[in-house]
């Protein structure tokens, strides 16, 4: 197979390889394109929580963002872990200066287990700046929560959550509903032109660490390959439930989902 598309990744690593830049990795490959990355920060952790954060000098995330785009032109660009406002600034930097025009913003704030992987100021800049000058934003409730100020309980508080972002200056927002306590999970995605609402069935398990990477990574690829941004986020979701229904069981915590659930190996490979 050869790549459909580029991807350039902006995250953190995890170590436990179930979220950041190594979901990333395996989702853009699973999903048939190719992957590049700027590290953000190195965080220690597992299944059962982070351990500890070391954040990449911001200058060095820039060097990486733009060295690397200098020679293979990235199609489309993830972004994820931005953990303080110096590193905002430099990202924001970088995207103008190598001009590409599909970005996928996943707003990393709270990890599975709890922790905080971002700081205050970093969330007003990301709010009042970066959401402005990317395709998509693709917040989790209590990232969606923090990003307006509001508490949401319903499908209806998601709607409201997703039009304030509008306002704020996001051209296209998918508030991910599976922290509400329902049997049906429900996804919004939003515009100034239209509301989508996905439904799919909650699927029990604790093995779920890296859906919010998975998915944002997952509709970088499908929009990099000329898929409308609303198709995008259908097939990623599908592509997400599909690896979480795989349940596999590593670790003692939240456990990572299968990013190869998309790929089937060739009979001369088994």
């Amino acid at each position: 197979m050869i790549p459909k598309s580029i991807i350039l990744i902006i995250a953190g690593s995890d170590s436990s390889g179930g979220a950041g830049i190594q979901a990333d990795i395996k989702t853009v490959t699973a999903l048939g394109s190719y992957a590049m990355t700027a590290i953000t920060a190195v965080t220690i952790q597992n299944t059962t929580g982070v351990k500890s954060i070391i954040p990449i000098d911001p200058k060095e995330i820039s060097n990486q963002i733009e060295f690397t785009s200098q020679d293979i032109r990235p199609d489309a660009i993830k972004i994820g872990m931005l953990h303080s406002s110096q590193v905002i600034k430099s990202v924001i930097r970088s995207l103008d200066l190598i001009k590409v025009n599909k970005v996928v913003l996943d707003p990393v704030m709270i990890a599975k287990g709890g922790a905080r992987l971002i700081d205050d100021e970093a969330i007003k800049l990301l709010k009042n700046r970066l959401i402005k000058k990317v395709s998509l934003i693709t917040p989790n409730i209590p990232e969606a929560e923090i990003l307006t100020g509001t508490k949401i309980e319903t499908k209806e508080d998601m709607i409201y959550a997703a039009s304030i972002l509008i306002n704020l200056g996001a051209k296209n927002v998918f508030i991910k509903g599976g922290h509400l306590n329902s049997k049906i999970v429900q996804d919004i995605f939003i515009n100034k032109n239209e509301i989508m609402i996905l439904k799919n069935k909650r699927i029990t398990t604790n093995n779920t660490h890296g859906t919010g990477c998975t998915l944002s990574s997952a509709i970088s690829t499908f929009f990099s390959c000329g898929k409308t941004l609303k198709k995008s986020c259908e097939l990623a979701t599908k592509y997400v439930n599909n690896s979480i229904k795989s349940n596999i069981k590593f670790g003692k915590g939240h456990g990572p989902i299968n990013h190869l659930s998309s790929v089937t190996i060739e009979k001369k490979f088994r």
